[in-house]
Formats: C-alpha cells, sequence, structure tokens
C-alpha cells in the first residue's frame, strides 16, 4: 500500500491537495491499484503515522531516530535569513567541564554575598567560559564574544549587563581567591587523574605593555623574551606537574631576575601545600648560592641546570665516556662537586 496525492482546486483557483490511501494488488492483466481509503487534507505528521501503519511498522521505537515524527510548512527560501546566531558547542562543553570539576559549586561558596546585580560567581563562570573558548581581553568579550554565544541563554545574564568594567571589577575579587582556587584545583585535579606531586617544574615566562603603564608598579623594564626592550613588562614564575598541570603561579617586577624568584615560589609552595618530599627541577637561570642553601635546607631535593661558567670544573668528569644509562636515549654520569 502505499499513499496518493490528488489536486483539486477550492473556490477561488487555489490548488490544494487530499490524500488515498491505494493498495496495490495483482490480475491476469497485470498489477492494479484500488482505493482502500479517501484520507482527505492530513499534514505530514499525519500521513507519516498512515505509511507506518501502511508498511506494517511496530508503534514502538525500532531504532534510535524511527520515533520521530516530524511537522513541515511550505516556506519560501528566498525569504529567508538567518538571524541571532549563536556558538554553542564550545560554550556548553566549558559549563560541563567547570560543573565536572565543581568550580560552580566552589565560586558560589567562595564568594561574599554583595548588592551587586550580577553575582561574582557568575561573573568569575563567564571570564572562566571565555577564556576557555576565546582567550582574548575582557574588553573583547564584553563587545564580542559574550553577545556572540550561548551564555545569555544559559546563564539567564542579558547581553546589556556584561561590560568590560563589570569584568574588570570581577577580576579584582577573584584575584583575591587566588590561593583558595589553586588549592581546590590541586585536590580536585589530583583525585580526577591521580596526578603525583612529588616533581614540581619551575619556570619563568613575562608579558609585556604598551604604553607606559603608569598605573600598574610591577610594569618595569628588564630581560625581554619578547624581543621587546622598549616596552615594560612583568615576569611571571609557574609551577606545573610532570604531567603540565598548573599548580601555581606569582607575578613578578618586570626587572627581578630569574634567580630572584625561587625563595619567593618555594615558600609559597610549601606554605599552601605543606613539605613533602617533592623534587624542585629548575633551569640554570635559576642557579645562585643562595637558592643552592635553600633547596639544601630543610632536607629538600632538586635537579638544576649547571651554569655555563661552571662546566670548566666538570670538563674531565664529562669526556670521560663511561656514563650509565638510566634507559632509551638518557644517560647519566655521577660528578663530585664541591
Amino acid at each position: 500500500m502505499f499513499l496518493r496525492k490528488i489536486p483539486y482546486r477550492k473556490q477561488g483557483g487555489v490548488t490544494s491537495w487530499y490524500w488515498q490511501l491505494v493498495e496495490s494488488y495483482r490480475t491476469e492483466r497485470g498489477p492494479r491499484h484500488r482505493v482502500v481509503a479517501h484520507l482527505g487534507e492530513i499534514g505530514e505528521e499525519g500521513r507519516l503515522g498512515v505509511k507506518q501503519a501502511a508498511e506494517g511498522r511496530q508503534p514502538h521505537q525500532t531504532s534510535l531516530f524511527e520515533d520521530a515524527k516530524p511537522s513541515w510548512v511550505e516556506v519560501n527560501i528566498n525569504r529567508v535569513r538567518v538571524e541571532r546566531t549563536r556558538r554553542f558547542g564550545d560554550v556548553w562543553l566549558a559549563l560541563e567541564l567547570m560543573k565536572k570539576l565543581g568550580l560552580t559549586e566552589f565560586f558560589q561558596g567562595i564568594f561574599p554575598s554583595s548588592r551587586a546585580k550580577i553575582p561574582w560567581a557568575d561573573l568569575a563562570t563567564i571570564l572562566v567560559v571565555a577564556r576557555f573558548c576565546d582567550a582574548r581581553s575582557e574588553l573583547s568579550i564584553a563587545e564580542h564574544f559574550y553577545s556572540s554565544s550561548s551564555l545569555p541563554d544559559l546563564l539567564g545574564i542579558a547581553e546589556e549587563d556584561v561590560y568590560d568594567n563589570r569584568l574588570y571589577r570581577g577580576l579584582d575579587v577573584l584575584v583575591t581567591k587566588k590561593d583558595d582556587l589553586q588549592q581546590y584545583l590541586k585536590g580536585r585535579l589530583g583525585k580526577l587523574f591521580d596526578i603525583q606531586y612529588d616533581i614540581l617544574l619551575y619556570d619563568i615566562t613575562s608579558t609585556y605593555f604598551e604604553g607606559e603603564a603608569k598605573g600598574n608598579p610591577p610594569a618595569k623594564r628588564g630581560y625581554s623574551r619578547d624581543g621587546r626592550p622598549d616596552c615594560k613588562q612583568v615576569t611571571i614564575g609557574l609551577v606545573v606537574t610532570t604531567e603540565g598541570i598548573p599548580l601555581g603561579y606569582e607575578v613578578f617586577e618586570g626587572n627581578r631576575h630569574d634567580s630572584k624568584t625561587v625563595e619567593t615560589i618555594v615558600g609559597k609552595m610549601e606554605a599552601q601545600y605543606g613539605k613533602s618530599n617533592r623534587i624542585w627541577v629548575m633551569d640554570r637561570g635559576m642557579v645562585s648560592q643562595e637558592n643552592y642553601k635553600l633547596l639544601q635546607s630543610s632536607g629538600r631535593r632538586y635537579i638544576v641546570g649547571t651554569p655555563k661558567n661552571q662546566l670548566k670544573k666538570f670538563e674531565h668528569h664529562l669526556l670521560d665516556k663511561q656514563w650509565d644509562q638510566v634507559h632509551g636515549g638518557l644517560e647519566v654520569k655521577l660528578c663530585p662537586s664541591p
């Protein structure tokens, strides 16, 4: 059986359609059709139901998509346009990851209640999602990202209520909870991924500013890793695990030498996470006699790069071919040192 579409004219000359349920059968003179039922004017949903019944389909769902009963309307495609498009996939994923990490509950519990129109926890959520999806400035978030994303619908916060000054204030409040946030993420990520914090890698990077940066006291001219010695900068000390998971960071003056940051970082990490039996790994830029004494005190263990000016002391040991192989591609040699 199948459905047959029959045209007819209504008053006023408008052509409409009605439907018949038709059965095929065989005769001596060949296949013939007979009308089983006149269905009249029915919508697409009704026609789909008749078709399923005619085909002997079971009423229960037999696959993932077979229970769908769509409806159709006729449209003039030349007059169709897209309005208010929203990026959804990455925004939704960011919110789901925040829920998995428990960050939404953490923000709600850590921020004080206020009379602000938008709670600090919601502003922090917007900032985190924006950084996850499109790492740009707060001005770009306010003028472009937020209004083009699905966050206004998902969070219930109107587009006009999210502007740059409000986001800047949100950052000012968020940075006061930096240590609490780092401690929380350390524990949460450790449970999710079974991270071992026995080896910590520490290094320095920098970021520079266009302009005089008069309102930013730490911004100073110093050794520029970006090749911009004409600009003021700040240096950023970052501690990560062997998996690359950030554990903590500090912002320093732009003219502070790398070696002058070690005591601050070691003290900060031990104050937050305790003095466990960990190994600090740093490059030769961190080396100084003061740092040697610091790392050797209290039984701390460390691996640091040897400064080039000290390699001469170990030249005859390094030229000796008797090295111990740890694994493929890695050989070591113990050299006596004062």
